[in-house]
Order: structure tokens, then C-alpha cells, then sequence
């Protein structure tokens, strides 16, 4: 079968390429002065403070380097904590300190870093060597995530995350992105770790795919990556769901985490989510984004111009409800209420 003929079945399923979705959904429903908001992790999380929406909790802010000396006021009280460029993408720069010992700060992996080794780190983030384009940066420092024992048995250290892609406040596709060894612990599936479908009615997981490959279980763990029920799932949803209002943008990937004492928390935003989410649901996002449109020009005809996040959500777990899949994991803290 020719490249072409190959690309004009995808097409006919309903996936969306890159073109596609810079032209007709990035550029059609992302105002370019609204970017800054989702572009920086210090603004993203500020107006979700705002907004009452929970997010990991901010320590402090370093935008100088004079400041950088001001590092032990601003995690006076924490053993573990979290520095981040504002303006990183992809998790370059994101420093994950588990605790401290006889003077030195231990990373995850165990590595122990001096004082000197921070203050490198947080003048490499001010320069901007890990921002978008370059330019000079500012660095968050906030607290750890502990991620939810649910994740055990299908996760390599680090933190799983959850996506979810939102069109106009409705949910199209969401994905458990699983840390792995190769990925070195992150939730990065450009560096290895493994995307898992999810069922956006249910919250219970699909079938998996690590380096464009489909897969049962986790290459490290060796356990089976579909049939987990993710807990707090309706919670999840309706907090990718209200990022519409939270933001403007009309096309975007809300990135969360489960915490095992705080629950589901927003960690980022993204205005350019990329298209892996598609491979890892076996289903389209052009197609899912058609039934959107459709369904908001419906509702505009009847003089409904803004549904409540609540019907949005409810209109897409109902719609692209996956075929039954029994879970195979469960864990006490589902039956938790969200604090």
C-alpha cells in the first residue's frame, strides 16, 4: 500500500496529523495573546489559584540571580521539593529533591547535590537555557507530588500524569502517561515512557503504546497496563473541563497528577498537545473533534452558545464511552473523597 493511499485511510478514520491540527485547531481556537498563560507554568498556576482550581502548592518564585540566595527561606520547612523553569517544556530542567542529607539535597535517583550544584541549576534556569525560544526565565520552586499507590505496580518511580485534550471545554481523549527505566523516571513518552489509553466514561485504562509500539504491560513492572480504574475520575474530568474557562483556549492538553493526600491536581497546560494520545486510544482526534463541533453547532441553533462544564463533560463520557473493560486494580484510596 503507498504512503498516500495509507495517509488517506487515517484520514477516513478520523486521526488527525500535525498539519491538521496547527491549522485547523491550534491556529483557529488559540488566540496568540492568550499563550503566555499556558506557556508559563508561574501564570498557569496563578490563575488557577484564582479560579479555585487545586494545583501542587507554590513554595516561591526566583526571577534573579540575586535571589538565588534566598532558596533556603523559600524551602525553610521542606525537606523534599520541586524546582521547575517557568518556560520548560518537556520536563528539561525540572529538578525533583526527595530529601536532604548532612547538608547536600538528594534527588529521586539518589544522586546528592551540594548548595553550589543548586545555585548552578537555578542560574541555568534564569538564562534560559531550558525555556521556549531561549529567552530568559524565571524558576518555580513547589512541593512534591507523591504519586497515588494505585500506580505501584504499572510505574517506574517518577510521577504518572494524566492528559486529557479539550476542545471549546469539551473532552476528546485522555491518556495515563507512565514513567518508565529508559524514560529515567519521567513521564516524557519522547524519552520512553509509556502512553495508556483511558476510557473518558469510566476512567478505567486501555491498551498501552512505549515507542510507537502497542503493549499489554509495563516493560519494567511486568504488569498488565489495562484495566486499572483510576480513581477520582468524574474529578478529573470536570477539572480538564473547567481549564476552558480557565484560559480562553479554545484547543488544549490539560496535564494532572493524583497525589496520594491531595488528590487530582492540575500541573500544566498545554496549547500544543501532541497526537500520540490518538495511538494510545486506538481512535481519532479529528473525528472526535467533528462530533464537537457538531454538537456545539447543534446547541448554537437552539440559542445554547455556552453549555455548563457539567453538560459538556456529560455529552462526552456519553458519546465516546469505550467499548466495557473490566478492571483489574483497584485501590483503598478510590473510595477517598477529594480534599
Amino acid at each position: 500500500m503507498s504512503l498516500f493511499s495509507t495517509w488517506k485511510e487515517l484520514r477516513k478514520k478520523g486521526v488527525m496529523g500535525i498539519n491538521q491540527r496547527n491549522a485547523d485547531y491550534v491556529l483557529r481556537y488559540n488566540q496568540r495573546h492568550l499563550y503566555p498563560l499556558v506557556d508559563d507554568k508561574i501564570k498557569t498556576k496563578e490563575r488557577a489559584l484564582q479560579a479555585g482550581i487545586h494545583v501542587p502548592p507554590m513554595y516561591g518564585v526566583i526571577d534573579s540571580d540575586k535571589q538565588i540566595s534566598s532558596l533556603a527561606d523559600i524551602i525553610q520547612g521542606h525537606r523534599d521539593f520541586v524546582i521547575k523553569p517557568a518556560q520548560g517544556a518537556g520536563g528539561d530542567g525540572i529538578l525533583v529533591i526527595a530529601d536532604r542529607f548532612e547538608g547536600y539535597y538528594r534527588t529521586t535517583s539518589g544522586r546528592l547535590l551540594s548548595d553550589e550544584d543548586i545555585e548552578f541549576h537555578l542560574s541555568g534556569i534564569l538564562s534560559g537555557i531550558y525555556s521556549l525560544g531561549g529567552h530568559r526565565d524565571r524558576a518555580l520552586i513547589e512541593y512534591r507530588v507523591t504519586p497515588d499507590p494505585i500506580f505501584s505496580a504499572i510505574s517506574y518511580e517518577g510521577v504518572p500524569d494524566i492528559r486529557i485534550i479539550v476542545l471549546k471545554g469539551y473532552p476528546l481523549l485522555a491518556m495515563l502517561r507512565l514513567p518508565t527505566r529508559q524514560s529515567g523516571g519521567k513521564a516524557n513518552l519522547h524519552q520512553g515512557a509509556i502512553g495508556v489509553g483511558v476510557d473518558l466514561a469510566t476512567g478505567i485504562t486501555l491498551d498501552g503504546t512505549w515507542l510507537n509500539k502497542f503493549i499489554n504491560s509495563h516493560p519494567d513492572t511486568t504488569n498488565p497496563v489495562r484495566g486499572v480504574q483510576l480513581p477520582f475520575w468524574d474529578s478529573f474530568m470536570s477539572l480538564a473541563t473547567q481549564c476552558y474557562e480557565l484560559t480562553g483556549l479554545g484547543y488544549l492538553g490539560v496535564d494532572m497528577v493524583l497525589d496520594k493526600d491531595r488528590g487530582p491536581l492540575m500541573l500544566e497546560l498545554n496549547a500544543r498537545p501532541g497526537l500520540n494520545i490518538q495511538i494510545a486510544n486506538d481512535a481519532g482526534l479529528a473525528a472526535r473533534c467533528r462530533s464537537v463541533e457538531n454538537e456545539i453547532d447543534r446547541l448554537a441553533a437552539k440559542g445554547i452558545k455556552k453549555p455548563s462544564p457539567a453538560k459538556r463533560q456529560a455529552f462526552c463520557q456519553r458519546v465516546f464511552a469505550q467499548p466495557l473493560v473490566v478492571a483489574t486494580v483497584s485501590d483503598e484510596s478510590a473510595n477517598k473523597a477529594v480534599g
